[in-house]
C-alpha cells in the first residue's frame, strides 16, 4: 500500500487528491487474541508478551486508529501527501 500511496501521490497531484497510507499496529480487538488458532489462555500469554515489546507498553484502541484517520481525511493535514503514517506505539522506530 505504501508504493501505491507514493505513486498515486505524484499521478494524482494535479487533480488536488492528497494520498496517504496507515500501518496500524496492534489493535486491542477480539480479533487480535482469536485469529491466531491458540487457545484462550495461549492468546492471552502470546499477547501480553508481544504487548511488551512495543514502545509505549500497550496496545492501541480502535479510537485512536479513527483519530489518525480522520486527521489524514481533515484539511488540517492539507500539506500531508505520500507518507505512511505508523499507528502503532513505535513499532516502526525498533
Amino acid at each position: 500500500m505504501r508504493n501505491f500511496a507514493r505513486g498515486w501521490t505524484l499521478e494524482l497531484k494535479d487533480r488536488k487528491i492528497r494520498v496517504n497510507s496507515m500501518s496500524p499496529g496492534a489493535i486491542d480487538t477480539p480479533a487480535l487474541a482469536t485469529t491466531t488458532g491458540l487457545t484462550a489462555e495461549q492468546a492471552e500469554q502470546a499477547v501480553a508478551q508481544f504487548t511488551t515489546q512495543i514502545p509505549m507498553g500497550r496496545r492501541g484502541m480502535p479510537e485512536e486508529i479513527a483519530a489518525a484517520v480522520a486527521f489524514l481525511a481533515s484539511d488540517e493535514s492539507s500539506y500531508i501527501t505520500g507518507v505512511d503514517l505508523a499507528v502503532d506505539g513505535g513499532m516502526a522506530q525498533v
